[in-house]
């Protein structure tokens, strides 16, 4: 090839031409046809590689080839064939010049450099999209391993363009950063956070993309939508993104509700309180009374039918409701609140039903309720919760109990 680096030095001589003259224009006229070649190698090497692999994405079943379409893969491959060839053509080109010649060759390798750093980026982001549509890693942090070891490709990159502008061996450079390990640290304390959290979250499954978590630090509370190196993203159920550090889901408690959503149900834990002083025993005709309420009807009957024949039998006293074993009506109202819950069709029968009576409080006793939804959808979970206790509020007073409030200026009316 170097017998053509005079390709028309010669001419420009023939024709008159001074030496000085003819070495320059000999470099001029080379300069531009190689930059014309190189121009429609170029683009030829892009319409080529692109509509190669449009044909293979149509054919293919996997959706691999379409995201390297997608993220320019062919056009950026396309782009390292002019480049080799200007390496090896400048020597030629610029032979007369040889300190033009080695700042060109240093600016044409940095771009090589470039070139390459812009494949392994669009093959980082083909790989990226193609993982997230698999079911396995659809829910993992996918970008915050991408991100990593695009810093590594991007140090890498910088330290190869460092080496080749000073003319330093790589070598010299790690050497030169292992001494400087702690200012690095230092610099890139939140990446290195990030990422050993990412691989933490990964690997314990602590949260996943999708996830409804809830961190009340950050005023978070909504579905996971990505997490990357340094961040995740919350989008909250009023549409408001939260982003919050990846490592504060190490260092930092939260609720997930993933156990919630992957169950049969949804949690109803609230209690009615009832006021203390209208708890009492039943007598004979209010039981008789309250027969009359098919849910608890058989009960009823079947506990007086003990309690009756328990009394007899111990010739209890029964002028005063106190003496034996009576019927209150908070006991018969919590086994009514039982029954109809059991009963309700949005509650999920195989979970835990329970109606408990706690300790009592200055706000009286609470009733609670604790059972689960059969369908976990909030809006779906609010109504079902309001429509028991709506019945159950209504219900309160045909046990001749009341619902405890604290006192208005109603309340000392005479």
């Amino acid at each position: 090839m170097k017998k053509y680096a005079h390709f028309a030095y010669d001419y420009f001589i023939s024709i008159g031409l001074t030496e000085s003259s003819a070495i320059y224009l000999n470099m001029f006229f080379l300069l531009v046809s190689a930059l014309i070649i190189i121009l429609i190698i170029d683009y030829s090497a892009r319409k080529i590689l692109i509509k190669a692999f449009n044909i293979l994405a149509f054919r293919s079943k996997t959706n691999f080839d379409n995201y390297l379409v997608k993220n320019k893969v062919p056009r950026n491959i396309a782009h390292i064939i002019p480049v080799l060839i200007a390496i090896e053509w400048i020597p030629i080109i610029l032979v007369d010049f040889p300190y033009l010649e080695n700042i060109i060759e240093k600016a044409i390798q940095i771009f090589a450099v470039v070139v390459t750093l812009w494949v392994v980026r669009s093959l980082l982001n083909t790989l990226k999209d193609y993982f997230k549509t698999l079911p396995r890693l659809k829910d993992k942090p996918i970008d915050s391993y991408i991100q990593v070891f695009m810093i590594f490709v991007w140090v890498a990159g910088f330290i190869l363009s460092f080496a080749i502008i000073t003319g330093t061996p790589i070598w010299k450079f790690f050497t030169a950063l292992g001494a400087l390990s702690a200012v690095i640290l230092l610099i890139f304390k939140d990446t290195i956070l990030g990422f050993v959290a990412s691989i933490q979250v990964s690997i314990n499954d602590m949260v996943r993309i999708g996830d409804w978590i809830t961190i009340e630090k950050y005023g978070a509370d909504g579905d996971v939508s990505e997490i990357n190196l340094s961040t995740v993203k919350v989008q909250n159920f009023d549409n408001t993104i939260t982003t919050i550090p990846t490592y504060a889901l190490i260092s930092d408690s939260f609720k997930n509700w993933r156990g919630m959503t992957d169950s049969g149900g949804r949690r109803i834990k609230r209690a009615l309180n009832i006021k203390i002083g209208s708890i009492k025993y039943l007598s004979q005709n209010e039981v008789i009374k309250l027969t009359e309420i098919e849910l608890i009807s058989k009960y009823l009957k079947n506990q007086q039918d003990k309690i009756t024949t328990h009394n007899s039998e111990n010739n209890i006293n029964k002028e005063s409701l106190l003496n034996g074993r009576n019927l209150t009506n908070i006991g018969v109202f919590r086994k009514y609140a039982e029954s109809y819950i059991e009963s309700h069709s949005a509650i999920n029968k195989d979970m835990m039903i329970m109606v408990r009576q706690l300790a009592p409080t200055t706000q009286g006793i609470p009733i609670e309720i604790y059972a689960f939804s059969s369908d976990k959808r909030w809006a779906n979970y609010e109504y079902i919760m309001a429509d028991l206790f709506d019945h159950l509020l209504a219900a309160v007073p045909y046990f001749e109990l009341e619902i405890f409030e604290l006192p208005t200026n109603i309340s000392f009316k005479d």
